[in-house]
């Protein structure tokens, strides 16, 4: 399972909204939960957000909980994080990941797609 991240508008004042997508090739995307990390300058990556293989089951950060939604598709086998009120301390590359069961670790993710920049101005 390969993914690869893209961004609708990488730069956006507080307060604004961004869409995150991330495409998959593969056949098995569907068998596959998807999570969103994050990781600011200096800091560790950390969880955002996940969805299970039906999209059934979401999981969020506290931090961003009511703020950010994960879906996905998996018949065009994509997952979108929409954020919105977004803060600066949201500025971070972001990271999509798949995993078995629907998991909030990076330990427990089984691939990783390649990183996105969001920036945040105040």
């Amino acid at each position: 399972l390969m993914c690869s991240c893209s961004v609708w508008g990488g730069l956006v004042q507080a307060g604004g909204s961004l869409r995150l997508s991330c495409a998959a090739s593969g056949r098995t995307f569907s068998n596959y939960a998807m999570a969103w990390f994050r990781q600011a300058p200096g800091k560790e990556r950390e969880f955002v957000a996940a969805i299970n293989w039906s999209g059934g089951s979401t999981l969020y950060a506290d931090s961003v909980k009511g703020r950010f939604a994960i879906s996905r598709d998996n018949a065009k086998k994509t997952v979108a994080l929409q954020m919105n009120s977004l803060k600066s301390e949201d500025s971070a590359v972001y990271y999509c990941a798949a995993s078995g069961n629907i998991r909030t670790t990076m330990g427990a993710m089984n691939y990783w797609g390649k990183g996105t920049l969001v920036t945040v101005s105040s």
